[in-house]
């Protein structure tokens, strides 16, 4: 079988459906969505292609996409995509890390299209500078022997394709992520009983603030600072992430991109009164169909203003903002460290349920 890997030029636009790269792009979202639906046993992860693409041209956030084609796929006529993979890294000069990921549809693994996408993933790594790759990958449930993450916390299936592969490539499994989903709509007057408990909790130094879309500029350099504490201060494990600094140039530039996507960002954040700074945010990305899951982004609450209940206050207080201004979505998802015991348990008392682990995976390359 002849295999072939090529870089896709990622458009700007998805306009002209007569354009290769519009098709390459189009095909590998396809297929990642169809990896995911099995790996997670639900199409509840999956995300189009429009609402992918301001992705792909973050200036801070340099992206490359990658398509393994064979002849004889899906077309007899021409090329099908089969595999796909990518390469993340940072602007920065000297930046460390690569964030990589290859996926292969199911009836083609076994077959060298994985290998074939490993090898270009990882030599543009490579000449991105980074010393050492990291990889989140889905690792459905299955009986057998597992794998412990040296964090104590969590496992993926031994004998899992994804787990055997990455193995037999020189990554260790670092940490296990779970994914989490909360039934929609919630019963809004518990909603309300509990922001009113979490408000009264958190005391009067603290008070929520919320926002639509872009940050207001009064709250952008408070946010970028939360922002970079999310790369210092959320569990990594031995994964060494280093610190990701945001500035205001950044996340105005990234929050103009995103405005392209048919998304809207919901932001609730605590305001430390005495000193007028933000201390906590929560993030909500709603899709335009009303028929599709809300993503919870990030959430933080900065080291030296924990033990006031502000993580709880702040979901809750998106949670509200969600149902207000964005009502009927099915479902709210989210990923945690299952280490992170602190998050997961205020998950759990909003009513998160378990619906799928990953795997972060680390390879040093030096």
């Amino acid at each position: 079988m002849t295999i072939e890997v090529r870089r896709v030029s990622v458009p700007r636009s998805l306009d002209d459906d007569t354009d290769p790269n519009v098709v390459d792009y189009r095909r590998a979202v396809e297929l990642r969505n169809i990896v995911e639906a099995l790996g997670y046993g639900s199409d509840d992860f999956a995300s189009s292609a429009e609402e992918d693409l301001p992705g792909w041209h973050r200036e801070h956030e340099p992206r490359q996409l990658f398509v393994a084609t064979v002849p004889d796929a899906r077309e007899p006529d021409r090329a099908g995509v089969v595999g796909r993979g990518f390469v993340e890294s940072r602007r920065e000069d000297g930046w460390p890390v690569a964030w990589v990921a290859v996926q292969v549809l199911p009836e083609y693994r076994g077959r060298g299209v994985g290998t074939a996408v490993a090898d270009a993933v990882e030599a543009a790594a490579r000449e991105a500078g980074a010393t050492r790759m990291l990889v989140y990958v889905v690792s459905p449930d299955a009986p057998g022997e597992r794998l412990q993450a040296p964090t104590g916390s969590g496992s993926v299936p031994l004998n899992n394709d994804e787990v055997r592969f990455l193995l037999s490539r020189g990554y260790r499994l670092e940490q296990v992520e779970r994914g989490s989903r909360l039934g929609l709509p919630v019963d809004t007057d518990d909603l309300a009983r509990r922001l009113d408990d979490a408000r009264r909790a958190s005391g009067p130094d603290y008070r929520l603030v919320h926002w639509i879309g872009g940050t207001p500029a009064p709250w952008r350099e408070d946010l970028a600072t939360l922002l970079t504490r999310m790369s210092t201060d959320a569990p990594s494990a031995g994964l060494d992430e280093p610190e990701d600094v945001w500035t205001v140039e950044r996340l105005v530039a990234q929050q103009e991109s995103d405005r392209e996507a048919p998304v809207t960002s919901l932001t609730a954040a605590v305001e430390h009164v005495p000193t007028r700074r933000l201390v906590a945010f929560s993030e909500l990305s709603v899709s335009d169909e009303v028929t599709r899951p809300v993503w919870q982004e990030d959430t933080l609450v900065l080291r030296e203003h924990r033990g006031h209940g502000l993580g709880l206050l702040a979901k809750l207080g998106n949670l509200e903002q969600l149902h207000l201004e964005r009502p009927g979505h099915p479902s709210v998802l989210t990923f945690n460290a299952e280490e992170n015991r602190h998050m997961l348990a205020i998950n759990e008392q909003l009513g998160f349920v378990p619906v799928g682990y990953e795997g972060a995976w680390r390879k040093d390359l030096i």
